[in-house]
């Protein structure tokens, strides 16, 4: 029973962290962005969205903090990515949390 409740415990953790990170618009249309063109550079986003490179940059931070994106680096740019394997999971929690009754 206990390993039941920390795995419980676990997913609902992790449930809380993808729902914080979707808890803003800005966030939204960038994972709609790259969902749509699957790899981008911080400068592709500053470029369609109304915000400064700071802004997009720190809603990028907190997508990667929550594992929803990755990021790899190519001087002098990041290139970003959904991360498919916690994207999935994510999606998971969330269908599981909604059927509940």
């Amino acid at each position: 029973m206990e390993s039941k409740m920390l795995q419980t415990d676990k997913e609902t953790r992790e449930l809380a962290r993808f729902a914080k990170a979707l808890g803003h618009p800005t966030r939204i249309l960038i994972l709609e962005y790259l969902d749509k063109s699957s790899c981008c550079f911080t400068g592709d986003l500053v470029d369609i969205l109304p915000l400064a490179q700071s802004t997009v940059s720190q809603h990028l931070k907190e997508l990667k903090e929550a594992g929803l994106i990755q990021g790899e680096v190519n001087p002098p740019k990041v290139k970003y990515c959904i991360d498919q394997k916690n994207w999935e999971k994510a999606k998971k929690l969330f269908c599981t949390f909604f059927e509940k009754e």
